[in-house]
């Protein structure tokens, strides 16, 4: 990156990290479904799945859980994954589109080694609320089910990116809704991954 790039960046990921945590301190939170998050961690490593328009209030709300999130190697995902390590999250640099191979196979070795690790399944440049096969592949390889959830504020402000990211209003109401857990045999084929997606699909659409 240039001298003016990496002023950019720097300046980005601190301006989402101060708006992330002076707005989260307000917002109240109303969870649904929280019993399919206590059986996948009492019994699993779960995959986290979401759309990518809930970025901001994920972030808040999964803080300091050590979660692993893949990252974009673009100029947005730099300063994102630099925001989001500030609040205790771990960054894998990669996308379907570049480095995706390479960052599901280090995705992979950390989910075997017990660490949680998570996707936004339409990032990171859409098309918007269609998810890709990322989640259902590490899902087969390391035999850990997948979680997706959504937490969509009562009240927010349209950020006019692909994603129309919601950044919620302060002091509103939060609903977190998690849906029932997805396993993936490992000796899927391409048939059963393909249902698996479609059934991904389903889970977070209904959610939202």
């Amino acid at each position: 990156y240039t001298f003016k790039q990496r002023f950019l960046i720097r300046a980005a990921a601190l301006t989402f990290y101060m708006l992330i945590n002076i707005i989260g301190r307000t917002i109240r939170f109303e969870v649904e479904g929280w019993e399919y998050f206590e059986e996948a961690r009492r019994d699993h490593v779960p995959i986290y799945t979401l759309w990518h328009h809930a970025m901001f209030l994920m972030v808040y709300f999964w803080r300091r859980r050590g979660i692993v999130y893949m990252t974009s190697q673009s100029f947005d995902g730099e300063y994102i994954a630099r925001s989001i390590q500030r609040f205790g999250f771990g960054a894998v640099r990669g996308s379907s589109s570049r480095g995706g191979d390479s960052a599901l196979i280090d995705m992979m070795r950390l989910h075997r080694a017990g660490i949680p690790v998570g996707f936004t399944v339409d990032g990171p440049r859409g098309p918007r609320h269609v998810a890709k096969m990322g989640a259902v592949m590490l899902a087969k390889m390391t035999g850990q089910p997948i979680l997706p959830f959504t937490i969509t504020a009562e009240h927010y402000w349209h950020v006019p990116t692909w994603d129309s990211l919601q950044v919620p209003m302060p002091f509103t109401r939060a609903h977190v809704r998690i849906a029932p857990l997805i396993y993936v045999p490992r000796d899927a084929d391409q048939r059963m991954l393909q249902a698996k997606g479609d059934e991904l699909q389903r889970a977070l659409d209904e959610i939202n």
